[in-house]
């Protein structure tokens, strides 16, 4: 596939460049570990939680337990207590002891490397798929859409969606494949320390003279 992007490999270079700035997103820092679980479950935990309050939630429920059968020796309480204050922490402390049992019944302790498989897993939608596609199982498959990658996207001019489930449509027909599995790290990167939602830092912007700005009302 050709490029659909002006300057998109220009773009990715100087993203790659400024990220080594920052700390890694909490799925490509767990993705190091090579270990599909441990990214799925954290990606769990991480659902309209900041990186730095899932970070060391993870760290503290995986000193606990790092598979799903040591998992579901842990009451729900214990979990609640090790991830909180995550947000929604009873609710995704429920849906990691149901996706324990459906791993151990379905796939004999194993996370699932298949799309269809993964989305069968209780609270499990698409960006989380991506997210162990790309760091559990370090496969160039999927781009992992979540609020950053929708929203600079749209900043950037690439695609005018409305949705996440739209976004990730929409950049897999425009995206050289060669960039999707590191998409989500660059720009989750990105948002959380540049793009931010509000009056993004476009004065640090490595990027900036490629960005129209789109939707961006006041900058630093």
């Amino acid at each position: 596939m050709k490029p659909k992007i002006k300057h998109i490999d220009k773009i990715i270079s100087l993203l790659k460049k400024e990220i080594k700035n920052f700390e890694n997103p909490i799925a490509t820092e767990i993705g190091k570990r090579k270990d599909p679980f441990l990214v799925l479950i954290s990606c769990i935990m991480s659902l309209r939680t900041k990186d730095t309050t899932t970070g060391p939630a993870a760290k503290r429920l995986f000193n606990l337990a790092d598979n799903p059968k040591d998992m579901l020796k842990l009451s729900k309480k214990q979990i609640e207590k090790a991830i909180f204050p995550v947000g929604f922490y009873p609710t995704k402390a429920k849906y990691i002891i149901k996706t324990c049992k459906s791993l151990i019944k379905n796939y004999n302790g194993h996370v699932p490397n298949k799309e269809e498989e993964l989305l069968k897993l209780p609270g499990i939608g698409r960006k989380c798929m991506g997210i162990v596609m790309c760091y559990g199982f370090n496969k160039n498959s999927h781009i992992p859409v979540d609020t950053h990658v929708h929203k600079l996207t749209n900043r950037l001019g690439w695609v005018r969606t409305k949705t996440p489930e739209k976004t990730e449509i929409a950049l897999t027909k425009i995206i050289p494949r060669k960039y999707w599995h590191d998409l989500n790290n660059l720009l989750v990167a990105h948002g959380q320390n540049i793009c931010v939602p509000v009056s993004p830092f476009c004065s640090k912007c490595y990027i900036r003279r490629y960005c129209p700005r789109i939707g961006v009302k006041k900058s630093r």
